[in-house]
């Protein structure tokens, strides 16, 4: 369903438009929007329980630099996300969380106001501020692989409008009071909109 909506929203995006904007090698841009974290549905067990982490949403900020035609490297940043983690039987958890995310993306040139494109990359994902009446909850940063696609609709030369999503590999073992109590496998998709600045 969700990767079903996706291409439909790219789909109608490819059918609008009829300016062609290309990405030359020097250029940089700027994003500023929503990005909407929703891990996958099975997280794993935890204290021999099944997990569950809840979705959530946060602003965020993009900057690419094109070191060729087409050719850009992106870096993502946002807000702090905040996750529930239910432990069914068990209790909850609260935790902040950051993904940063490095890419190497590709731009496709068209002939209209759509530019499609495809990037993958390198998480970071770093966790901190747990909360828990269980008791002391630590959760392991995480490394993984990430994957993006989106559409970018020009609306002049120098502005546009995006649309996005991410898959990011994010597993992270748990700690009970200094014990580990199994691994938390989020791996959520990231929906994403914003606007786009380019210099």
């Amino acid at each position: 369903m969700k990767t079903s909506l996706f291409a439909i929203a790219m789909t109608a995006a490819a059918l609008a438009g009829s300016t062609a904007v290309a990405q030359s090698k020097g250029d940089w841009t700027l994003g500023l929007g929503l990005g909407y974290v929703l891990p996958k549905d099975d997280n794993g067990t935890l204290a021999g329980a099944d997990a569950d982490v809840g979705d959530n949403a946060r602003p965020t900020i993009t900057f690419e630099y094109f070191f060729a035609d087409n050719w850009g490297v992106e870096v993502l940043g946002a807000l702090p996300f905040k996750h529930n983690i239910h432990i069914e039987g068990v209790g909850d958890a609260d935790t902040l969380q950051l993904p940063p995310v490095v890419s190497l993306q590709y731009h496709f040139v068209t002939s209209s106001s759509v530019t499609p494109f495809l990037g993958a990359g390198l998480n970071y994902t770093t966790f901190w501020d747990t909360d828990s009446a269980l008791g002391d909850v630590d959760i392991d940063d995480s490394w993984g692989l990430a994957l993006h696609a989106g559409v970018d609709y020009a609306i002049d030369e120098r502005h546009a409008i995006r649309a996005d999503v991410r898959w990011i590999d994010i597993d992270s073992d748990v700690k009970l009071n200094g014990s580990k109590i199994g691994t938390a496998h989020i791996d959520p998709w990231v929906f994403g909109v914003s606007y786009i600045w380019k210099f």
